[in-house]
């Protein structure tokens, strides 16, 4: 067999893998893709049927074999892949990545295709629909099972427009869904109930930089299927921010983590783990590991990791616009207009006593009144938020209270100040680059 060029992707390989390297295939000529051992229980399912139809090689690559052309597809990581770190360090051989996981990686390849869409077959199918390469309906199919599974049918805040795109150009080469429904359709029997009951009484919920977490541990005996199922079902039933399911046995322990919070990224969480995923879904296989090292480990990632959580001291503006209790309405008036706030914190010895904001010189209704102190004015009930809660909570604040701006308050003291305006701009991905 010749070996110059071979297409690789992660163990543990899911839809949206084995329709990549299947992909791969039709644009790299004379390649050959390379199943790795562990591929998911659906997957699994799906190759017994079909597996005749693909030319699939299987690992490990032995040593003296000289590769040329490295392709990986569905990961930019070294430790995702299978049997390949013999490869890390072959001279003169070219490497090419397909990627659509957030994060650079460490796999330093001389050309990249790596964009953040829903689905790494996306970007292939953008590709193949190009350079016109004809798709037949059973590949079609499976691109669309890879499509479907990684963006929740294109319902995942992780879905761009190219991922709706390539969904319709497969159904546009014959993409069966009755296929594709029968083999995304999860597993959920008197074992997933099990563990699901066992879950929950298992879990524990805390507060972690401004999101609600709850973490569950349990042991589990031999392989169980659909744990990610039970995972999402969780998250659903005890309505937090986000669930870690951990799932230990002797010799291992798996981490499934599924978010609903988008400020809380799980799966470059997860990475930190050596696992991987999106930032709404992720897990991670750990040996020789006890469950509760892992429980405080996805704690303190949560806590101290900036880049998995997004704060509020990220986003607020400093140093703050203010003014004394003392100073005239007529001067906070022009402080207004020089600095176009709407509305400015009022401090008294250093310490945040109140807010005025322009609408409260409705209250005016002589122009006498303009000379008083501000403390008249003011608004007393002054709702701050900490530098190290969520822009989530920060909105939450903000909608039930009626006001469009936050004082940044951390031992008594403004350091900052966040509006509704910052908010959007990170909701919208508006902020500057």
């Amino acid at each position: 067999m010749d070996m110059k060029q071979i297409i690789v992707t992660h163990k543990n390989a899911d839809f949206d893998a084995l329709a990549s390297l299947v992909a791969a295939t039709l644009i790299y000529a004379d390649s050959v893709p390379i199943l790795p051992k562990q591929v998911n229980p659906n997957v699994k399912a799906f190759l017994s049927i079909h597996k005749d139809l693909f030319n699939f090689a299987s690992p490990p690559i032995k040593r003296e074999e000289k590769i040329s052309r490295l392709i990986v597809v569905d990961t930019n990581y070294w430790d995702r892949l299978e049997d390949y770190q013999i490869l890390k360090n072959m001279k003169n051989m070219e490497i090419l990545v397909w990627d659509h996981h957030p994060g650079e990686g460490d796999i330093h390849a001389s050309w990249k295709c790596h964009e953040t869409v829903g689905a790494t077959i996306s970007l292939l199918v953008r590709h193949l629909k190009r350079e016109a390469i004809d798709i037949t309906p059973i590949q079609a199919t499976l691109f669309l099972l890879g499509l479907y599974e990684d963006t929740g049918n294109l319902s995942f805040e992780s879905c761009k427009p190219d991922d709706a795109y390539a969904a319709a150009y497969l159904l546009e080469k014959g993409a069966d869904l009755n296929v594709v429904n029968k083999m995304l359709r999860p597993a959920y029997g008197e074992k997933q109930r099990n563990v699901l009951f066992k879950l929950l009484d298992s879990i524990q919920r805390t507060k972690l930089n401004g999101h609600v977490i709850g973490i569950g541990e349990i042991q589990v005996e031999g392989h169980i299927d659909g744990l990610a199922l039970v995972v999402r079902m969780l998250l659903d039933i005890v309505n937090v921010d986000a669930v870690f399911g951990i799932f230990s046995t002797k010799k291992r322990t798996m981490v499934i983590g599924r978010s609903q919070a988008d400020t809380l990224d799980v799966g470059r969480l997860m990475r930190r783990l050596g696992g991987g995923g999106h930032p709404g879904a992720g897990s991670a296989l750990l040996k020789s590991v006890e469950p509760q090292s892992v429980v405080e480990l996805i704690k303190q990632l949560i806590k101290g990791n900036h880049q998995t959580s997004v704060q509020i001291s990220d986003l607020m503006s400093f140093p703050v616009v203010t003014v004394s209790s003392d100073t005239p309405m007529d001067e906070v008036a022009r402080k207004l207009r020089n600095t176009g706030c709407s509305g400015l914190p009022v401090l008294q010895d250093d310490r945040l006593v109140g807010m005025i904001s322009r609408r409260d010189f409705s209250k005016l209704k002589k122009k006498s009144q303009l000379s008083a102190p501000v403390k008249a004015y003011m608004s007393t009930k002054v709702v701050g938020i900490e530098p190290g809660r969520s822009p989530l909570h920060a909105a939450r604040l903000m909608i039930r209270h009626d006001i469009g701006r936050l004082p940044v308050v951390e031992a008594g003291r403004i350091i900052g100040i966040v509006t509704r305006s910052d908010t959007m701009r990170y909701y919208y991905d508006l902020l500057p680059e």
